[in-house]
C-alpha cells in the first residue's frame, strides 16, 4: 500500500477504532491491526518508470518476470512528453519516492536528476562491459543499446543525390516546406537542440531554427508522426530517430536514411541509460531488473527487435549493416553541459518555433 492510499484509508480506519472500543469489541481492534500487518516482508517487486516505447519494453520486462519472479510495476508516459513527464515527477517525488529504477530513451534528462539528487550512486557489476563513455563514473547511471538521430528522406520525392547531408541542408531552399521535426521541447529531439546549442553556440544554433521556421518547417507532435509525414508524402524530409525510421523500413514505406554531418560534426548518438532511484522502496529486486537491463541479452533482443537499437557492449551482434554503430561518426556531446541548456533552449524554441 502506497503512501496515498494510506492517507485515503485514515478517517476510516480511525472510526472504525473509535467504534470498536465504544462498542464494547476491542478484540475487533486487534484482528483489524493483525489482518493489516502481513508478514512485515516487502512485496518481490520493483517500480519502473519507463520512458522507452511500451511495446518495445514490454517483452523484456516480461522475460524478466519469468526469469526472477519479480513482478515489474512498469509505469509509462505519454509519446510526445514521456522523458520530461517522467523526470519532473521523480524529482517531485525525490523525498518520498515511489519508483526503483528508471529506465531513460535517453541521456540528457538523466543528469537532470543526477544533478537533482535523485540517483543513487551503484555500479552494476553488467557495466563492466560498457564503454567508458556511456556510463557514470560514480555509477549514477549506465548506457545501453543506442539510437541515432538521423534526416529521413521520401525516396519518391527526393533522389538520392539531392538528398540533405547535412543539418544545415534542411534550411535550403529546395526543402522550403518539406521538412517535418518532432516538437524540441520534449524527449530526444529537446536533448538534439541541446546538444545544438552546445556544439554549435548559441547564436549558430539560434539562427538555425530560425531559417528552420522560415523555410516553412512542420512541427509534429513526435518523432514517430514527423517519420509519416515523410512516409506519406506529405512532407519529404524530416528529422527522427533510427528505431522510428526503421519502422518505416520494416512497413516498406518508400523511404531512406542519412547520418547527417558525416563528414563534419558527426551525428548524435543517444544511449538508453538505466539507474537506481535513491531510497526506493524495493531496492534488492531493482538492482537485479537494473544488471538484467544492462545485460549482453537485453541488448541484443533490442538490436533484433523492430526498434533496431545498437548494442553498446562489444560483440553483441547489432541490427544490420544499416545500423552499425562501429561504422557512424559520433558527434562529441558533453551531457552534462547539454542537459544544463534544457531551460533556455525550451524556451527559446517554445517561443520562436513552436508558438
Amino acid at each position: 500500500m502506497n503512501t496515498d492510499e494510506l492517507r485515503l484509508q485514515q478517517p476510516w480506519r480511525r472510526l472504525f477504532f473509535v467504534s470498536a472500543f465504544i462498542r464494547g469489541y476491542p478484540w475487533l481492534i486487534l484482528v483489524f491491526v493483525l489482518s493489516g500487518c502481513g508478514d512485515g516482508k516487502p512485496k518481490n517487486e520493483v517500480v519502473l518508470f519507463c520512458a522507452q516505447d511500451q511495446h518495445f519494453a514490454e517483452p523484456i520486462l516480461a522475460e524478466f518476470e519469468k526469469q526472477t519472479g519479480i513482478k515489474v510495476q512498469a509505469r509509462y508516459d505519454s509519446e510526445a512528453a514521456k522523458t520530461v513527464g517522467l523526470t519532473t515527477r521523480l524529482i517531485a517525488r525525490k523525498d518520498h519516492p515511489e519508483c526503483d529504477v528508471f529506465w531513460n530513451n535517453e541521456i540528457a534528462q538523466t543528469y537532470v536528476l543526477h544533478n537533482q539528487g535523485v540517483l543513487e550512486n551503484w555500479t552494476p557489476g553488467a557495466a563492466a562491459g560498457i564503454p567508458g563513455g556511456f556510463k557514470d563514473s560514480k555509477g549514477a547511471w549506465t548506457g545501453f543499446a543506442a539510437r541515432a538521430r538521423v534526416i529521413l528522406y521520401n525516396t519518391e520525392l527526393v533522389k538520392p543525390e539531392d538528398a540533405p547531408k547535412t543539418l544545415q541542408d534542411l534550411v535550403h531552399p529546395r526543402f522550403k516546406n518539406k521538412v517535418a521535426i518532432a516538437r524540441p521541447i520534449f524527449g530526444t529531439t529537446l536533448t538534439h537542440a541541446a546538444a545544438l546549442f552546445e556544439a554549435w553556440g548559441e547564436d549558430k544554433a539560434k539562427d538555425w531554427f530560425r531559417a528552420l521556421k522560415a523555410n516553412g518547417v512542420k512541427i509534429a507532435a513526435g518523432n514517430a508522426l514527423a517519420r509519416d509525414l515523410v512516409v506519406r508524402g506529405e512532407c519529404a524530409v524530416c528529422l527522427t530517430d533510427t528505431d522510428d525510421a526503421n519502422g518505416a523500413f520494416l512497413k516498406k514505406a518508400p523511404v531512406a536514411l542519412v547520418y547527417p554531418d558525416s563528414d563534419g560534426q558527426g551525428t548524435l548518438v543517444i544511449p538508453n541509460t538505466v539507474m537506481l532511484i535513491k531510497s526506493g522502496p524495493h531496492p534488492e529486486q531493482a538492482k537485479k531488473l537494473i544488471e538484467y537491463l544492462l545485460s549482453a541479452e537485453v541488448e541484443a533482443r533490442l538490436a533484433k527487435g523492430e526498434s533496431a537499437q545498437m548494442p553498446l557492449r562489444p560483440g553483441v551482434a547489432g541490427p544490420g549493416e544499416l545500423f552499425d554503430l562501429s561504422k557512424i561518426k559520433a558527434m562529441p556531446a558533453d551531457w552534462d553541459k547539454i542537459s544544463q541548456r534544457f531551460d533556455a533552449v525550451k524556451k527559446f524554441v517554445e517561443t520562436e518555433l513552436v508558438e
